[in-house]
């Protein structure tokens, strides 16, 4: 009875654990560039006494979807987007560089581009983009940003810098907590030029709400079938110590 409720309780929280992530994932179903998390589990054999035909399911490690969202046109000069793989480099709240899909871009008050989340784009050389006062930013085919006066020709544009893309290997990253990429060794990429930037548009989050609906509606049977066993061990227990004392 010990072991059926410990495996029972087992796969109870690694089904909870399953609902989180979906939940986690239906939550960003509206954030740009977000990449759905994949949690991922394996099968371990149960030590003990009896033949070696049970298992039980633990946590192996978390991952991530990285197919791309839909491009989509927003009618926003400042917004952009990634056609295929790439990453747009931030600066996060520790003054690291880290790595990101959203590319909806405007000046903050200290006239410092910076993305949806708020996070500090960076320029190819590393560095933030600074747009003087009193102009709005233009975005070119390259990625390459020039600021024009609010009030005068479009002769004194003046070039800001270059958005930096970067292209590092899918299996070299991992997300962070505050939802950023990095590269597991924390190595900054350099610019990669092959990287194609879309401006005017913006890519959706590649999570499927109706197959993440899905997923979660099998976790939720799947946490209710486990309760059920840890009752019908209790049942049984109740069963056997009445056939016990009956005996006695």
């Amino acid at each position: 009875m010990d072991r059926l409720v410990y495996l029972a309780a087992m796969a109870a929280r690694n089904a909870e654990l399953r609902q989180e992530n979906v939940a986690s994932n239906l939550a960003n179903a509206n954030t740009n560039g977000f990449r759905s998390q994949m949690l991922a589990f394996r099968s371990a054999a149960v030590e003990g006494p009896g033949l070696p035909v049970r298992a039980y399911s633990v946590e192996s490690s978390t991952g991530a979807d990285f197919s791309p969202g839909v491009l989509q046109p927003t009618g926003r000069e400042s917004d952009l987007a990634i056609d295929g793989k790439g990453w747009f480099a931030v600066r996060d709240k520790g003054g690291r560089e880290a790595y990101t899909r959203d590319g909806r871009l405007h000046v903050n008050q200290a006239g410092t581009i910076v993305n949806g989340r708020g996070d500090t784009v960076l320029s190819a050389e590393g560095g933030p983009l600074n747009v003087p006062p009193d102009s709005q930013i233009e975005i070119g085919n390259d990625g390459t940003i020039s600021a024009l006066p609010l009030n005068g020709s479009r002769v004194n544009a003046v070039i800001v810098g270059k958005v930096k893309v970067t292209n590092p290997p899918d299996a070299s990253l991992i997300r962070g907590d505050d939802g950023l990429f990095r590269t597991r060794d924390g190595r900054p990429q350099p610019d990669d030029v092959s990287v194609r930037v879309v401006p005017g548009h913006a890519e959706t989050s590649n999570v499927n709400p109706v197959e993440s609906m899905v997923q979660m509606i099998s976790a939720q049977r799947m946490y209710d079938m486990q309760l059920k066993m840890i009752s019908s061990a209790e049942a049984n227990a109740r069963a056997a110590n009445s056939l016990y004392s009956n005996s006695q």
